[in-house]
C-alpha cells in the first residue's frame, strides 16, 4: 500500500504524515515520508517553503527534498520517476511509503503518465512575456480561454507561469494544453503507476479557516526570515525570478518587493504591501489546488478543519484494515 496525504497548501498534511508515522512506529509498522512539492526539491529555500525541520527529517525519512540547486529545474515527468524509484527502495525496506504534497500535476503525472508534450521553446515565450508586458497577464488569460477553455477555467488570471506554458504549447504545436493532458498515457521503464494507492485529501469545509491559516503561516515566515532569505538569494548572482525556483509562491512575491524598494526591512508599509501580496498569492495557489482535487473522485475527503485529532483518527481509521490486511 502507498498513503498519498494530498490537499492545499496550509490544510495540515505535514503534521498529520509525522502523527501517522509516529502512530505507525507505535505498531511496529516504519514508514517513510515521499515529499509531492515543487519547491522542497530546492536547496537553500526553507523558510518559504515550510521545509521540515531537520529533527522532522530525522525522526521520520524523508525523500525529495533539497535535491536540486535552485538554478535547476525539475518537472511532474522527472517527479514521477523519482517518486517510483522511492517507492521501491522503502518497500523493499519492509516501510509504508508515504506520499506528502499539493502539487497536484505530479500526482496526475505519477498516476497516469504524460503525453511527451512540446518542449519549451524560447523564441515563443519571449514573445508572449512581451505581449504580456504590454496587455497584461489577464488579458492573455483570455486569450487562452478562447483557444483552450478547459486549462484556462483551471488557472487564475494572474498565474503567468502556467498561462505562459499553456499558450506556449498551443502556439508552438496548435493543440490545447487540455487535449495533451487527456492524451497521457502511462510509460514503462523507470516510471511505474503507483498501485494500491490510497488517496486521502484534506480539504476544509469552511474556506475561511483556510484563508486564516494561510494568513498566520505567511506571518511567520516574514518573522522567521522569508526576506533574509530571499535577499541573499538574489545577492548569489546566478538566479532571476524568471527561474521555476524563483516563481514559487511569497518567493516571486518577495523578490519583486526587493527589486522595487530594499526599504522593507525599515519600513512598514513595505512590509504590509509584501504580506498582502504573498497571502493573495497563497490563496490563488490553494484554489487551483482544491480544483484539482475535485477532479479525483477516488480521494477520500476529510475536513481539516476539524481537531487534529479527529482528522487524525478519521485517516487512522481509513488505513486500519489495509494495514491489518498486510
Amino acid at each position: 500500500m502507498i498513503l498519498a496525504l494530498v490537499g492545499p497548501t496550509a490544510s495540515g498534511k505535514s503534521s498529520l504524515a509525522m502523527a501517522l508515522a509516529e502512530r505507525l512506529a507505535a505498531q511496529g509498522l516504519p514508514s517513510e515520508i515521499i515529499s509531492m512539492d515543487s519547491a522542497l526539491v530546492y536547496r537553500g529555500m526553507d523558510i518559504g517553503t515550510a521545509k521540515p525541520t531537520q529533527a522532522e527529517r530525522a525522526a521520520v525519512p524523508h525523500h525529495l527534498i533539497d535535491v536540486l540547486d535552485p538554478t535547476e529545474s525539475y518537472s511532474a515527468a522527472a517527479f514521477a520517476k523519482d517518486a517510483s524509484h522511492c517507492v521501491r527502495q522503502i518497500q523493499a525496506r519492509g516501510a509504508l511509503p508515504i506520499v506528502v504534497g499539493g502539487t497536484m500535476l505530479y500526482l496526475k503525472a505519477w498516476r497516469n503518465g504524460l503525453s511527451a508534450m512540446p518542449s519549451a521553446n524560447p523564441a515563443t515565450r519571449q514573445r508572449l512575456d512581451a505581449q504580456a508586458a504590454e496587455v497584461g497577464w489577464p488579458a492573455m488569460h483570455a486569450l487562452l480561454r478562447e483557444v483552450d477553455p478547459a486549462t484556462a477555467q483551471r488557472l487564475a488570471p494572474h498565474d503567468a507561469q502556467r498561462i505562459q506554458r499553456a499558450l506556449e504549447v498551443w502556439h508552438t504545436s496548435g493543440r490545447p494544453l487540455s487535449e495533451w493532458h487527456a492524451d497521457a498515457a502511462p510509460r514503462s521503464g523507470d516510471f511505474a503507476p503507483p498501485e494500491s494507492l490510497k488517496l486521502v485529501s484534506l480539504e476544509p469545509h469552511d474556506r475561511g479557516w483556510l484563508h486564516e491559516r494561510i494568513a498566520l503561516r505567511f506571518d511567520a515566515m516574514m518573522s522567521g526570515g522569508l526576506i533574509a532569505e530571499v535577499r541573499g538569494l538574489m545577492a548569489r548572482g546566478d538566479l532571476h525570478p524568471d527561474l521555476p525556483s524563483m516563481r514559487c509562491v511569497g518567493y516571486r512575491q518577495a523578490w519583486a518587493a526587493l527589486q522595487t524598494d530594499d526599504a522593507l526591512q525599515r519600513g512598514q508599509s513595505q512590509w504590509h504591501a509584501l504580506r498582502e501580496t504573498g497571502v493573495a498569492a497563497t490563496r490563488q495557489l490553494a484554489k487551483r489546488q482544491l480544483t484539482w482535487l475535485r477532479s479525483m473522485p477516488d480521494r477520500l475527503v476529510v475536513d481539516c478543519d476539524a481537531p487534529e485529532t479527529t482528522v487524525l483518527e478519521t485517516v487512522w481509521q481509513h488505513l486500519l484494515p489495509n494495514l491489518n490486511a498486510a
